[in-house]
């Protein structure tokens, strides 16, 4: 009787699947068509208020309140920087708002080639979502910060205060279920809340209603932590070789932009005059941010679509190598030049041109060991199990050279794949070599 209703079962568990099947089709194609309404009326808001942002750039902020005054624009000690630079208004208006509307693009193409390649899963619907969210509001939320200055816009206020709303805790969601799509643990999702709450703060923030040093010391640090922590767990515990390998390309991108901006900071602190409010250096701030805002559609369009490209330890591994060697030897070539200044004026009377020669010199007799030997340091450190393969490898090859007996080199040769490619079973087969075959004896054959 049960193996006469097996086929029955079968049957009705079949069309589960396939109503299934057909429910989740139909969900997706309501999310693209979503999709598509929501970037058109993304892409409206983002023409409309180019012109209205470079209105604004073009007139000076008086007011006292930093907060007051639209995202970049300039001072009247930019102002003066500007005219010592020989620059106008006007072309620092259209150069800035050029830029944005580029970075702004990069956001949309990134975007819209996710949604083309991915649109069949909702992590890629999802991901393609944030990234036209955040392009269509320019660097900083620029352009979105347009309507509460010039009140110009064309589209609604509501639908510009939703965009607001949902871009942060969007960006939340995105980071903390980032590649996978799921939120792994289960209970991740009240990260979101913590964002939620953080953009309620920068609100109050901008009203004067919070103080914006509690901001920066309380609520930024807890929720950003609490993602990179969430985020930390999934890479050890949950993430497989390819989930790893596209994490990492999105690291890579976040932190070569905020090295960006940790350096301009960094600069602006350390050498005198640039802190000035009509110091040229403060006319790159926007550029910087811009740059930081590049790196991330970069960074996500090649974690989704093309991790299998480039290698990204090799990269990773160089810029360590390269990045650090040149933080030496700038630090090295500035101490020589101070240094011998002082020496060399004090002993033969002679200005910086020496101390510059020599200190170049110096460097260019540095930099092949030092980098040999940051290499290797940086290898041993973080890319131990590579490191340690490479020396068997090459130990194993010296043996190769020398050793004559068959069985001590097949010992040899399973003891190597078993150190660096610690494979689960390692077994070896040689083949018997073939005994010559005799020749046939023609003549007494005959």
């Amino acid at each position: 009787m049960i193996l006469q209703q097996l086929p029955i079962l079968k049957h009705f568990t079949d069309s589960l699947r396939k109503r299934g099947g057909h429910a989740h089709r139909r969900g997706l194609l309501l999310a693209r068509a979503g999709w598509i309404v929501l970037a058109l009326l993304l892409l409206a808001n983002f023409v409309a208020s180019i012109p209205a942002y470079y209105k604004i750039l073009r007139t000076v902020c008086i007011s006292s309140v930093q907060v007051q005054c639209a995202f970049w624009q300039l001072t009247p000690g930019n102002v003066e920087a500007l005219h010592r630079l020989h620059l106008s208004v006007g072309s620092y208006a259209a150069y800035f708002v050029t830029l944005d509307a580029a970075v702004s693009l990069l956001f949309w193409v990134v975007g819209i080639l996710i949604f083309w390649r991915k649109s069949s899963e909702w992590t890629g619907l999802f991901v393609s979502l944030v990234l036209i969210l955040f392009g269509s509001t320019g660097i900083s939320d620029t352009l979105l910060g347009t309507f509460n200055t010039a009140h110009t816009l064309s589209l609604i206020p509501a639908f510009l205060l939703l965009i607001n709303v949902l871009q942060w805790p969007a960006l939340g969601a995105f980071l903390v279920t980032f590649p996978t799509g799921r939120f792994v643990p289960r209970w991740s999702w009240l990260i979101i809340l913590l964002w939620i709450v953080q953009f309620g703060f920068f609100w109050l923030t901008n009203f004067g209603l919070f103080p914006p040093e509690l901001l920066l010391l309380l609520v930024v640090p807890l929720t950003w932590g609490s993602t990179l922590g969430i985020q930390v767990y999934r890479y050890v515990r949950v993430y497989d070789a390819v989930q790893r390998q596209q994490v990492k390309w999105f690291v890579f991108a976040c932190v070569v932009g905020l090295s960006l901006i940790a350096i301009n900071a960094v600069l602006g602190e350390v050498v005198p005059g640039l802190s000035a409010a009509n110091s040229w250096y403060q006319l790159f701030g926007g550029t910087i941010t811009a740059l930081f805002n590049a790196a991330i559609p970069l960074g996500v369009g090649i974690a989704i679509l093309r991790y299998r490209l480039w290698d990204i330890d090799i990269i990773i591994n160089r810029t360590l190598v390269y990045g650090t060697l040149t933080v030496i030897l700038t630090g090295v070539y500035v101490g020589l030049v101070i240094g011998l200044q002082a020496l060399l004026r004090g002993i033969i009377s002679q200005d910086n041109s020496v101390a510059i020669v020599i200190s170049t010199l110096a460097i260019a007799a540095l930099f092949q060991p030092l980098r040999q030997r940051l290499q290797k340091l940086i290898d041993r450190r973080f890319y131990r199990s590579k490191y340690d393969a490479a020396r068997t490898v090459a130990a194993f090859s010296a043996t190769l050279r020398q050793e004559v007996d068959l069985d001590q080199l097949r010992e040899h040769l399973l003891a190597v794949v078993q150190e660096t490619m610690q494979p689960a079973h390692v077994s070896l087969w040689l083949r018997q070599p073939e005994r010559p075959r005799q020749p046939r004896d023609h003549a007494s054959s005959s």
